[in-house]
């Protein structure tokens, strides 16, 4: 997933954030609408995690240092992960508080027509946002489900700005539902009820953002088909024989690294040994472009060796086997 996408998708998120949460904030001080402040401050939350993603972006670009050698790529999930718990704690939370603050003590909406206009203003703006960000992503997801691009996106900007922007347009559903039902009834509970449900809806997406990136943080493999193409190209038949085994790890969005053993001839003299591993790491390369990072280590294949099953001591937490695509 190229960072350009994403930039583009978070910029037209940022813009529209930040103008709906001054008009959502001027609707609250005329009409005193709780749906309207917690909704304000969702807007203002998402402005935020959009400068966050920006950030990310911009940080993990540094250059590797002998600190960190294999580069900041990383950094990206990292601020992804801040997005989360920003949703939950200053979006989600705050509505919870607020919604019960106006159950408990309701009060009659004033100049409904600031926040009915806000509203619709809102879901037009955020509409446009959200167009944009399935534009982005269509042209990377291919055939994937938006179910299963959000799960298995190793670029973490396009699935955030997706969720964030989905549940700002279902927020604004449900508070134009809150208003309305004030209105009608007179009852200002309703206004209250809208903003409870907002809140459990920022925390929801801010739970599964949490888990998401939680997986790219640990480190996850290269997807089903790049780790096919990886071992397609690895392996020549003629100075590589067979691919032993192989671990590959994600050390940011476009950067991927390949450690394998590779099976070569037994009586091949340490130049050719040398000159098959540089031709298989060009051919990987070529294959997979984003394999950056890539460590073959030569071996003699042992029938025996091989039925005898992986060494559970090889690799910290056991054998690993093929990637599901899945977090």
């Amino acid at each position: 997933m190229s960072a350009s996408g994403g930039t583009k998708a978070i910029m037209a998120a940022l813009g529209a954030n930040l103008a709906i949460a001054v008009a959502k904030f001027v609707a609250f001080a005329f009409s005193g609408s709780s749906s309207m402040l917690a909704e304000g401050v969702h807007s203002l939350a998402d402005s935020g995690n959009q400068a966050l993603l920006l950030v990310g972006g911009k940080r993990a670009q540094r250059e590797a240092t002998p600190q960190h050698p294999f580069g900041y790529g990383r950094e990206r999930y990292v601020y992804a992960f801040l997005v989360s718990i920003v949703l939950f704690s200053v979006g989600g939370m705050f509505a919870l508080y607020e919604g019960y603050e106006k159950i408990k003590n309701p009060h009659e909406i004033e100049h409904w027509y600031w926040p009915v206009g806000v509203l619709v203003f809102a879901i037009i703006a955020e509409g446009f946002s959200f167009r944009t960000a399935i534009k982005e992503s269509n042209s990377l997801r291919g055939q994937l489900s938006w179910k299963d691009f959000i799960r298995r996106a190793k670029a973490p900007e396009l699935p955030v700005v997706l969720l964030e922007d989905f549940g700002a347009l279902v927020g604004l559903v449900l508070a134009l539902g809150g208003v309305g039902l004030a209105l009608l009834t007179g009852d200002g509970v309703w206004d209250g009820v809208g903003t409870l449900c907002i809140g459990v809806l920022l925390i929801l997406i801010a739970l599964v953002l949490a888990a998401e990136t939680k997986s790219l943080l640990l480190g996850e493999s290269a997807g089903t088909e790049e780790v096919r193409r990886i071992e397609a190209a690895t392996v020549d038949g003629e100075t590589v024989t067979r691919l032993i085994h192989m671990r590959t790890l994600h050390l940011g969005p476009e950067e991927l690294l390949v450690a394998a053993k590779i099976a070569v001839r037994h009586d091949g003299t340490a130049t050719e040994i040398a000159a098959a591993i540089d031709a298989a790491e060009a051919r990987i390369r070529e294959a997979v472009p984003i394999a950056r990072a890539i460590y073959l280590e030569p071996d003699i294949y042992s029938e025996t060796e091989a039925a005898r099953g992986a060494d559970p001591d090889a690799t910290p937490g056991g054998p690993a086997g093929r990637p599901s695509g899945d977090h």
